[in-house]
């Protein structure tokens, strides 16, 4: 585990304690937020993390990844209801400097019986970033964005693949819901996680997707779809991606 992977670790159980120090990785001179329901700052979740701790919350760490300058986690968040997310953040040297993320309800298992966190968490093939990186965005650009559905099975390896989203296959994501644009690809061995923006039966969304990939197809899908707050119940000026 590298350093500023477990910095992410340590960082995200402090919700469990709402200890302070928890959040001394943030640099709050520097710190951009994107979550839009919570305050600017370092000091900001300091709060949002003395106030989760007090309805004796859980949080589990299901997978962490690095890119660069990023950290990504898939997440399980026992509040006072059950939750999914993705947290990503940006570090400058030693210290977090921006931080997104997108969390929904958790449901199922789904009708194939898995759950929304199940599976692998074993990165391999680091070697093969890059390549697997190129593969998810020219999925996203044919498939989710321009519903080239004739193209699904250059990208998919239908005897392999394993859907963990509650209710819909990626085929039918890709259908029923509207991608306009990726903002970010972000990728470490054979997962690739992206972010993108669009709509839900019309309404302002937010799709996080994690992928997992091996000879080049995609074997694996894991999801988060957020509706975006509207702009009047913004806690920050940041945005959502």
């Amino acid at each position: 585990m590298s350093k500023r992977k477990d910095q992410i670790r340590a960082l995200l159980k402090g919700i469990e304690t709402g200890d302070p120090a928890a959040v001394a990785v943030v640099d709050q001179a520097k710190y951009i937020q994107h979550n839009p329901q919570t305050h600017e700052g370092g000091e900001g979740l300091a709060a949002l993390f003395k106030r989760l701790s007090k309805t004796k919350p859980r949080v589990n760490i299901v997978r962490a990844f690095e890119d660069g300058d990023f950290v990504f986690a898939h997440t399980e968040y026992d509040f006072a209801s059950r939750k999914i997310g993705f947290e990503v953040f940006r570090f400058e040297g030693d210290f977090v400097v921006e931080h997104w993320d997108n969390i929904q309800e958790r449901r199922g298992p789904n009708a194939s019986g898995h759950t929304m966190v199940d599976g692998p968490t074993e990165v391999t093939e680091l070697a093969l970033t890059e390549t697997n990186r190129e593969t998810v965005s020219s999925f996203l650009s044919d498939i989710l964005i321009d519903r080239r559905m004739d193209t699904l099975e250059r990208y998919l390896d239908v005897e392999r693949y394993t859907e963990h989203n509650p209710e819909l296959d990626i085929a039918d994501k890709a259908v029923a819901m509207k991608y306009d644009r990726t903002h970010r690809l972000l990728a470490e061995g054979n997962f690739v996680l992206t972010v993108s923006e669009g709509a839900n039966s019309g309404v302002h969304t937010a799709f996080y997707d994690l992928f997992r990939i091996a000879e080049n197809k995609l074997v694996e899908h894991w999801d988060t779809i957020e509706t975006v707050a509207p702009r009047a119940e913004w806690k920050n000026d940041n945005g959502k991606f």
